[in-house]
């Protein structure tokens, strides 16, 4: 008798998969039915017709591959895969059923792929976490833990909720900041674009005024042509300093010493190093409270936080905390030793602990901290333009006297011999 393969619901609603013998699909619908099962697919597994019904449709998958470097996946596509595919588990359909739809809506790419992959390990009979957790490139360890957190607890679809919310304000934040930099970056870019062009060739043609009317130059005038004429001589450098400064960076960076200055210095700057701290505490404090109430151990969630805050500084704190609560020390004492948290969150966090709220309170932090990070955000905003307008009247101002004190002489010249 021909074998099926079929993924149904019980009466609670919770998804199951298995085998059955049927001479056809309608009877192997009644057989499910009889046992209380709602049968959501039914695909013939083994036997002359039926097995190779199912080939077609693996090597469609095939075919749809496509070929990529690397992950090739942006984390806005990842984001909204979540939040399709959580919609998608919610309306209780299998996961095998969901991450076929998925793979349909999804353009060709390093994220399709992926999916294919997936849903191939997904239907073999491997968990949703463990099939993903065969991607890290794309699934990172918060991801897959909070995926193994739901499938332990039933929850998939409110865990897979929750990591689209995450994701969508961490997203949020991101743009929040890399639009405030937008502006001060193009102003810049196209203001010393300009000074370098007055520098290179509008001061050289006073040098040689200069120089023809034998002059003595002030000291201001003599720094200008000084700047000038190493700008001229070394031009071909000039394209080279944003490279060389960004190459200089991610060169300290390569080194956990020097990784670890340079973020303990981006989290005290003026203003931009408040807006760093504040944001990398809501997402410390964010995950930690997701990761917790998905009833993944505190512990494990610690661990997994090292790696996802993102800023070495606070990871080494958090390894502290870690270890602080190992030794059977509660969460708040550690955090206050730290000095990397203000009171406020430590307080808060301690009231969590004390009442059993703790994922309560710490998304609660989450959203105080983002509001703040808002503000900040705009405060910035307002204050970079004024400043910029200064310096760029500064660099202006200082062109213009260098140039006009020895203009200032020939006059005061010219008069004395009338």
């Amino acid at each position: 008798m021909p074998t099926f393969a079929y993924e149904a619901m019980d009466k609670t609603g919770r998804a199951t998969k298995g085998v059955i013998e049927a001479s056809g699909k309608d009877e192997a619908r009644e057989k499910l039915k009889a046992q209380g099962l709602h049968p959501t697919d039914i695909q013939p597994r083994a036997g002359g017709k039926a097995s190779s019904a199912k080939k077609p449709a693996a090597a469609v998958r095939e075919r749809k591959r496509t070929f990529t470097i690397g992950s090739g996946v942006r984390s806005k596509d990842l984001t909204l895969f979540t939040r399709q595919f959580s919609t998608l588990i919610d309306a209780g359909l299998p996961v095998v059923r969901a991450l076929d739809i998925m793979e349909q809506m999804t353009p060709p790419g390093a994220l399709r792929n992926v999916i294919m992959d997936v849903r191939d390990e997904v239907e073999a009979g491997a968990s949703l976490s463990d099939a993903m957790g065969k991607a890290p490139q794309v699934f990172d360890e918060l991801y897959v833990s909070m995926i193994r957190a739901g499938e332990a607890g039933g929850l998939l679809g409110t865990i897979l909720n929750r990591l689209a919310d995450f994701r969508e304000k961490s997203q949020k934040l991101k743009r929040q900041i890399i639009g405030a930099l937008i502006y001060p970056a193009a102003v810049l870019t196209v203001a010393g674009a300009i000074l370098t062009l007055i520098i290179m060739y509008i001061v050289p043609k006073f040098k040689k005024m200069f120089e023809d009317m034998n002059i003595p130059l002030p000291f201001l005038t003599e720094i200008l042509m000084s700047i000038a004429d190493t700008m001229v001589e070394y031009y071909y450098l000039i394209p080279l300093v944003p490279f060389l400064l960004v190459g200089g960076i991610w060169g300290i960076r390569l080194t956990r010493g020097g990784r670890y200055a340079l973020d303990q210095v981006t989290l005290y700057l003026p203003i931009f190093g408040t807006i760093v701290r504040k944001s990398t505490i809501s997402r410390f404090c964010r995950t930690l409270g997701e990761l917790s109430s998905a009833g993944v151990p505190i512990l494990d969630a610690l661990g997994i936080l090292r790696t996802a805050v993102g800023n070495l500084v606070v990871a080494e704190a958090v390894g502290d905390i870690h270890a602080a609560i190992r030794e059977g020390e509660n969460i708040a004492d550690p955090m206050r030793r730290s000095g990397v948290f203000d009171i406020m969150v430590v307080n808060m966090i301690e009231v969590g602990e004390e009442t059993g709220e703790l994922d309560k309170m710490l998304l609660k932090i989450a959203d105080t901290y983002d509001s703040e990070v808002d503000v900040l955000v705009s405060s910035m905003m307002s204050l970079l333009e004024p400043f910029l307008i200064i310096g760029m009247g500064g660099a202006v101002g200082f062109i213009v006297i260098a140039l006009f004190l020895p203009l200032i002489s020939i006059i005061q010249g010219m008069n004395q011999q009338t």
